[in-house]
C-alpha cells in the first residue's frame, strides 16, 4: 500500500511539472554598466525570466527555456557576460522541491494536531487563511481579520491588524508588511506571518504591541499564489483577464506594477504575455487596490511600508521608476542599513549578506511598484525586502523547509528595528 501511493506522488508530481522541462536555469554575473544594458533587450527576445537580478558583486539567477538555451548562452559569451548553469534540469529540482514539503507535511500532520501554524514548511493559502482566523478568534482584544478585497477568482484577500487599542489612539503609528504580491515567492508568507506570531502569540519585545498598531497581509496575491502552489510553480501574476483574446492565453498582471506611480511610461511591461505586464489601467487588480486602500486609509499615521519579495538578500527603497534618490534617502538609507545589519546578525552563513540602496540603482528600474506609490503618497519609510536564498549549490528552487524559520527569525529582528527607528522619526515628524 505504502509502495503504490509512494508511486502516485511520483507520478503527480511528473505531470506537474512537465511544462518545465528541458529549462534550465543560469547564474548571471555582470561586471559594467555595458553589459547590464546589453542584458534587458535579451528579456524580450528570449523570454528570460530572472528569479534574482544581478547586481554588483552579486550574481543573478535567470530561467531559460528550452528553444532558447544555444542562442542565449551565444549572446552572452559575446557580451563578456559571464554565466554559469545554475540547475541543469529544472523539472528534476522542482520534483525535488516537492517531495521535501510532502515529508515535511506528513512529519507534521503525524504529531498532535494544533491550531498553531508550523514555520517549518510552505503552506497553503487555506491554511494561512485558517491561522488568521485562529489568531483573530483565540486574542480579540488585540487582533482582527479584514477581508479587504476579492480576486478574480472570488478568493477573500485577508489580512489582519493587530492593536491594543483597537486603532482608536491616533497617536500611534502604524506598521504595514505585505508578502506574496509575487505569487511564486512562497517564503514571504510564513515571515508575515511569524510577524503575527511575534506579535500576539509570542511577545518578546511588548514595546512593539505597545507603540504601534499592525497591518500584516500574508498573501496580498492568493489566485497566484493557490496557483503556483499546486500547478505552474514559477508562476508570478494574478490570474485575471479582460475582453482582450490576449489575456485569456496569458493570464494575469504584475500585481507590482500596477500602482498608480509613473504606470504605463515603459512600455516594456505593456504586453500581456510578459511576466511583467502592468495591466491595462493602474489598479485594475484587487490585489493591488487592498494595498492602496489600506496605505490610503492609514496615512496620516504610517510610519514604515515593507513590501516582502524572493529572493536576492536585498533592502531596497525609492525610486525605482528611475533610480533618482528620494527628499528623504539618508533616513531611508539609514533605517534600511540597521535592519539589514540586525538581520545580519542573525543569519546564517550560507546566506548572502544583505545589501541596502536605491531600487533603481541597486538592481533595475521599475515603475508601478507599491513602495514607489507609497513613499510618493506620503510614506516616510518605504522598503522592498528582498529575502534571501542560499549563496550557491542551491539543492532547489525553494529553500529547504528547514531554512523556513531562520529566514523568519532572522527577518523579524530587522523588522524589530526598522519598526523601533521609524516610531523615533515619527515622533520627529509629529
Amino acid at each position: 500500500m505504502k509502495w503504490f501511493v509512494l508511486v502516485c506522488i511520483l507520478s503527480v508530481n511528473f505531470a506537474k511539472h512537465e511544462h518545465y522541462i528541458g529549462w534550465k536555469s543560469y547564474y548571471i554575473a555582470v561586471s559594467t554598466g555595458d553589459q547590464s544594458k546589453a542584458l534587458v533587450p535579451m528579456v524580450q527576445k528570449y523570454e528570460l525570466d530572472f528569479l534574482s537580478h544581478p547586481s554588483k558583486g552579486r550574481e543573478g539567477v535567470v530561467l531559460v527555456k528550452p528553444q532558447y538555451q544555444a542562442a542565449f548562452v551565444k549572446e552572452l559569451e559575446a557580451e563578456g557576460i559571464v554565466y554559469r548553469i545554475h540547475v541543469d534540469d529544472v523539472k528534476k529540482k522542482l520534483d525535488y522541491d516537492d517531495q521535501l514539503i510532502e515529508v515535511k507535511k506528513k512529519s507534521t500532520m503525524s504529531r498532535k494536531r494544533s491550531r498553531k501554524l508550523p514555520f517549518d514548511n510552505y503552506q497553503d493559502i487555506q491554511v494561512i487563511d485558517n491561522y488568521l482566523d485562529n489568531i483573530a478568534k483565540k486574542y480579540p482584544k488585540v487582533a482582527k481579520v479584514v477581508t479587504g478585497g476579492t480576486t478574480f477568482k472570488d478568493l477573500p484577500i485577508k489580512y489582519i491588524k493587530i492593536s491594543t487599542t483597537n486603532f482608536e489612539d491616533e497617536t500611534k503609528p502604524v506598521i504595514v508588511i505585505d508578502g506574496t504580491i509575487h505569487a511564486r515567492e512562497w517564503i514571504t508568507p510564513p515571515t508575515v506571518t511569524w510577524a503575527i506570531h511575534k506579535l500576539v502569540e509570542n511577545v518578546t519585545e511588548p514595546d512593539l504591541l505597545k507603540r504601534f498598531d499592525w497591518i500584516l497581509v500574508p498573501v496580498v496575491n492568493p489566485d497566484g499564489y493557490k496557483y503556483s502552489y499546486h500547478i505552474e510553480r514559477f508562476w508570478r501574476k494574478t490570474r485575471s483577464y479582460d475582453k482582450n483574446p490576449v489575456s485569456f492565453v496569458c493570464r494575469g498582471v504584475d500585481a507590482n506594477r500596477n500602482f498608480d506611480i509613473k504606470f504605463n511610461t515603459d512600455r516594456y511591461h505593456s504586453d500581456y504575455c510578459r511576466e511583467t505586464f502592468q495591466g491595462t489601467h493602474a489598479f485594475s487588480e484587487p490585489e493591488s487596490r487592498v494595498i492602496r486602500d489600506i496605505l490610503q486609509q492609514n496615512l496620516g499615521r504610517i510610519a514604515l511600508y515593507i513590501s516582502l519579495h524572493s529572493y536576492g538578500s536585498m533592502i531596497m527603497y525609492p525610486w525605482g521608476h528611475d533610480g533618482s534618490l528620494s527628499h528623504n534617502t539618508p533616513a531611508l538609507q539609514a533605517v534600511g542599513s540597521a535592519m539589514a545589519s540586525a538581520i545580519q546578525n542573525k543569519a546564517l552563513p550560507d546566506f548572502p549578506r544583505y545589501q541596502t540602496g536605491n531600487t533603481g540603482q541597486l538592481v533595475y528600474l521599475s515603475t508601478g511598484t507599491s513602495t514607489d506609490y507609497a513613499h510618493s503618497i506620503g510614506v516616510p519609510l518605504a522598503y522592498g525586502f528582498e529575502l534571501p536564498g542560499l549563496a550557491d549549490g542551491n539543492a532547489g528552487f525553494n529553500l529547504e523547509p528547514k531554512y523556513i524559520k531562520q529566514v523568519c527569525q532572522e527577518t523579524w529582528a530587522g523588522f524589530v528595528v526598522g519598526a523601533r527607528l521609524a516610531g523615533d522619526l515619527f515622533k520627529i515628524k509629529i
